[in-house]
């Protein structure tokens, strides 16, 4: 008797989109990507609710989320299908108030939906940025059916960014709740979870992302049932709701936010285990608290020490993942306290959990209160020197800073081999690490071809302030002529404070295009009105290069910008180019000239003895953006 032959399932066809339009399954995808698709699923759970509901997503590129607006337009397709619609603010600012405006829309008639979920994203300076329109937002509410994530990039180390960022003390400061998530598979699970909140409570909800989160990449689970969404039944909302009404007064908003809707969040944390005991023992005595990168960074911290959860256990260790860093949740919280001798707080940046829980546990049980540590041991002072700190605020932490510190605090009551063995192992490759070794310096320039290579130059004996762009690495190129910066949108203004009071008749300013068109303009009102001699050069590259070589978002040319400034009281305005040809036939703001960009140097000179605020536009193309336009054949490739 023959055998019968196997017959083997054909495996399903794999494509790029599957990231959008799997159902169900494992999908490999980005953190920006898992970003992309949130929005899609909540439409689909919406759907599968009885709610025919859409998305708005509104906000300004900035790293870790630099290039969320490029997914976001190759997905248009997806979204499109989807009922999520997209666009990009013209700064920060106004981007969240359109999605304040997309809660609204039950406000007026005609609504064509049940509700608009909407979407902010911004970096940390965004953040500081929308400070009033948030509070304002959050205060009116969310719709039922709607609901708002406010995505914010924070650059712990400062590895594209002015300053290091840490963006929860302003969300604190405008009583909204934040949410961190730990991966990518979490992004689409803690996005879910912040937009139900949001409905349930009528707060705006943050959502924390970092390079570690957004960058990375992971094979994660599509399941439009997971997470299971639980809304509690012990919590007694207002007979009038929590969510956007109109007439709303002030007073009314306040009381609403103090006394019901930042307590409903809570209640949504605790029933839905925000917050929870992720590793426990018998007879517990350190407890471990950390919330989104910190949570990793203990867990590899853990890991290295040879901790697992039956060591943990022989221990006395529990370890607590914290969700949502504020408002910490107390009740689940008080749970991971009871029975500990001793509370190790693991945070980033200043501190948020400590101080909560410090609070939290202060008045609560003399009997049973635990210490808690965190930047500090408990004979730490604010006086005691950078090198006495315990986990310092200032910086990133690492999993062999944690571990230190663990090993430190469980010699106290419990000795261990491996545990010893271990940190001396890490102790010994990090004293190899230290030891001195040539280096070079390697200082980033400017991509070959970059026209800010010769733009940012000015002329012998002046000086130049720098801002934000692809420009700003003139403070690290020729730090003799270009000094000091300011945020985007602030470029210039300086000025009007520094020349009354010295003999320094004149500076350059250097304004890149996309920043003209965030705030820029503004700054040029300001020297204008202050009556200063100041020259800006607005580097005029026809891409927001620094984040990628997006589009400006609205429409913006040379010749709109003469006209622009001159309307603005700017009397003397120049065009350099290296294609001066082009401009014949156009009609720029009147008096403007335009020159080759040979004539550079006398043409910022006359500049320089011209009184008032100037204007030099130099017209360049980036040229990372020439060449990705022509490796798509939508620009000239000359022969020479």
């Amino acid at each position: 008797m023959s055998a019968v032959p196997q017959v083997i399932p054909a495996a399903p066809p794999i494509s790029l989109d599957d990231k959008y339009t799997l159902e169900r399954g494992r999908v490999y995808m980005t953190g920006t990507q898992a970003l992309v698709r949130l929005p899609m699923i909540q439409r689909e759970r919406d759907l599968l609710a009885g709610l025919n509901t859409a998305g708005f997503i509104s906000g300004y590129r900035g790293s870790p989320l630099g290039g969320y607006d490029q997914a976001l337009w190759k997905a248009k397709k997806h979204l499109e299908k989807h009922h999520v619609f997209f666009t990009p603010g013209v700064n920060e600012e106004l981007a969240a108030t359109a999605v304040w405006g997309s809660q609204q829309v039950g406000l007026f008639a005609g609504a064509k939906y049940d509700g608009v979920f909407g979407m902010w994203y911004g970096k940390g300076p965004g953040v500081d940025r929308c400070g009033d329109v948030f509070k304002h937002a959050n205060a009116f509410g969310t719709s039922k059916h709607g609901g708002v994530l406010l995505v914010a990039g924070d650059d712990h180390a400062c590895k594209s960014s002015t300053l290091p960022h840490q963006s929860e003390h302003a969300f604190d400061a405008a009583m909204i709740p934040v949410l961190y998530p730990t991966g990518v598979g979490e992004i689409i699970e803690m996005g879910l979870h912040g937009i139900a909140m949001s409905r349930y409570s009528g707060c705006y909800v943050a959502f924390k992302c970092i390079s570690d989160t957004v960058d990375a990449s992971a094979s994660i689970n599509i399941d439009p049932d997971n997470p299971k969404i639980l809304l509690p039944e012990d919590f007694q909302l207002p007979e009038s709701g929590v969510n956007i009404r109109w007439p709303d007064t002030p007073l009314e908003q306040e009381l609403r936010l103090q006394h019901d809707k930042i307590y409903a969040a809570l209640a949504y944390a605790r029933v839905n285990k925000l917050n929870r005991i992720t590793i426990d023992a018998p007879k517990p005595r350190l407890g471990i608290i950390a919330s989104g990168k910190s949570y990793l960074d203990v867990l590899q911290a853990l890991e290295d020490l040879g901790i697992d959860e039956r060591h943990a256990a022989e221990i006395g260790l529990r370890l607590f993942k914290v969700g949502m860093p504020w408002p910490l949740e107390p009740t689940s919280l008080r749970k991971f306290a009871e029975g500990l001798d001793e509370i190790l707080v693991v945070e980033e940046k200043r501190q948020l959990i400590e101080y909560q829980m410090k609070e939290m546990l202060y008045n609560w049980r003399d009997d049973v209160r635990p210490r808690v540590i965190g930047k500090y041991d408990e004979h730490g002072e604010w006086e005691m020197s950078r090198s006495d700190w315990l986990l310092p605020a200032a910086g990133e932490l690492t999993p062999a800073m944690i571990a230190r510190v663990i090993a430190k605090r469980i010699a106290k009551f419990h000795t261990s081999k491996i545990i010893e063995a271990r940190m001396k192992f890490i102790q010994d490759k990090e004293a190899a690490l230290a030891k001195p070794r040539p280096s070079a310096k390697r200082i980033p320039y400017f991509c070959s071809g970059c026209p800010h290579n010769t733009s940012t130059k000015v002329p012998e004996g002046s000086k130049a302030l720098a801002g934000i762009g692809c420009h700003y690495m003139a403070v690290w190129i020729r730090p003799e002529e270009t000094m000091t910066f300011t945020q985007m949108g602030g470029e210039g203004v300086p000025w009007v404070g520094i020349q009354p009071f010295t003999d320094t008749k004149h500076v350059f300013a250097n304004l890149g295009d996309g920043t003209y068109f965030h705030s820029g303009l503004l700054a040029i009102r300001a020297a204008v009105g202050a009556k200063v001699n100041i020259t800006y050069k607005i580097l005029f590259n026809d891409a927001v290069a620094m984040t990628g070589g997006q589009p400006v978002d609205g429409p913006l040319n040379v010749p709109m910008i003469t006209h622009q400034v001159h309307s603005e009281g700017v009397k003397r305005i120049v065009v350099v180019t290296d294609e001066p040809e082009k401009y014949q036939g156009i009609t720029l703001a009147p008096g403007t000239t335009v020159h080759h960009r040979d004539q550079l140097d006398p043409i910022q000179r006359e500049l320089r003895d011209t009184p008032g605020t100037t204007i030099m536009i130099y017209d360049q193309t980036c040229a990372a953006e020439k060449r990705r336009r022509r490796k798509r054949g939508t620009f000239p490739d000359p022969q020479k």
